[in-house]
């Protein structure tokens, strides 16, 4: 028998759940098929996370029709486990604190011999002005980087599989395309403890997750991703990336488009059926 799918759905209680949000969770529940489907709270930002906004991800999960195991797995409780995988990190070697401000990026990258400045998957490319500082040196008001080309020589050629119809297929990205196109992620930042790129990872391993559903926004993502699950040998999941909701303007959704949240078509009398309508489910 072929292994259990497990997929996951993981907002951010920062803002109410929109259309795009609708869609995404309704794909991942419709990609467990007999599997298991599970919701976990991204609640590391912990300036804008609130307890009002997770309690509406749930109402408005269930009005939907969803179900999942409970209790959910809280990021803000899993700070230990992204510690653990940043002390192996560090010391593999791959790791270096950086005091720089974005500010202080944002200058570096305007400098004349720099050309024009690039963006990757976690924004501008650090230019590097703090790589080579040794990870015991880390400060309190430190965030960490991942030293890309030290961690790429330790993991050799990288390969994920992606399902999803937009880019559906075997990806083997070239170590000389990450370097240039995602650059030294943070996966600390100052005042969370982890990043994204890390806690999705560490995550992801401790649920079991076999399919990673999301937007098409982070395929580029997938790159940082694998390369951490091969340092930290964990497994790769499939994954499928879906197209993104979008308004009349052709702009993806974010939780500002109150007019596109969930609760608001709700209270206008929607229907479960009629979301799923909306999304072209």
């Amino acid at each position: 028998m072929p292994p259990e799918r497990v997929t996951r759905f993981a907002p951010s209680p920062t803002g109410p759940l929109h259309l795009g949000h609708a869609y995404s969770a309704l794909i991942a529940a419709q990609r467990a098929g007999a599997g298991r489907f599970l919701l976990r709270i991204e609640d590391i930002d912990r300036a804008r996370s609130r307890p009002a906004w997770e309690a509406q991800i749930f109402d408005d999960l269930h009005w939907l029709g969803l179900r999942w195991p409970i209790p959910v797995m809280r990021q803000s409780d899993r700070l230990p486990a992204y510690r653990a995988a940043l002390d192996r990190l560090g010391a593999m070697g791959v790791l270096y604190p950086c005091r720089c401000s974005r500010a202080d990026i944002r200058a570096a990258l305007a400098a004349p011999q720099e050309g024009a400045a690039q963006h990757g998957p976690d924004g501008l490319i650090y230019p590097g002005n703090c790589r080579g500082r040794p990870v015991g040196e880390a400060g309190p008001d430190d965030a960490l980087r991942l030293d890309l080309r030290a961690a790429l020589a330790l993991t050799g050629p990288l390969a994920f599989r992606e399902l999803g119809p937009v880019h559906a297929g075997m990806h083997r990205p070239e170590p000389d395309r990450i370097l240039a196109e995602v650059g030294d992620v943070v996966l600390a930042r100052r005042d969370m403890g982890t990043s994204y790129h890390l806690a999705v990872v560490v995550d992801d391993a401790a649920q079991g997750i076999t399919e990673v559903t999301r937007g098409a926004d982070l395929f580029d993502a997938t790159m940082i991703h694998v390369l951490l699950q091969v340092l930290l040998e964990i497994s790769s999941p499939t994954y499928w990336h879906h197209d993104l909701i979008r308004d009349e303007s052709g702009r993806r959704l974010a939780k500002r488009d109150d007019a596109r949240a969930i609760a608001h078509y709700r209270a206008e009398g929607a229907t479960p059926e009629d979301i799923r309508a909306m999304v072209g489910l």
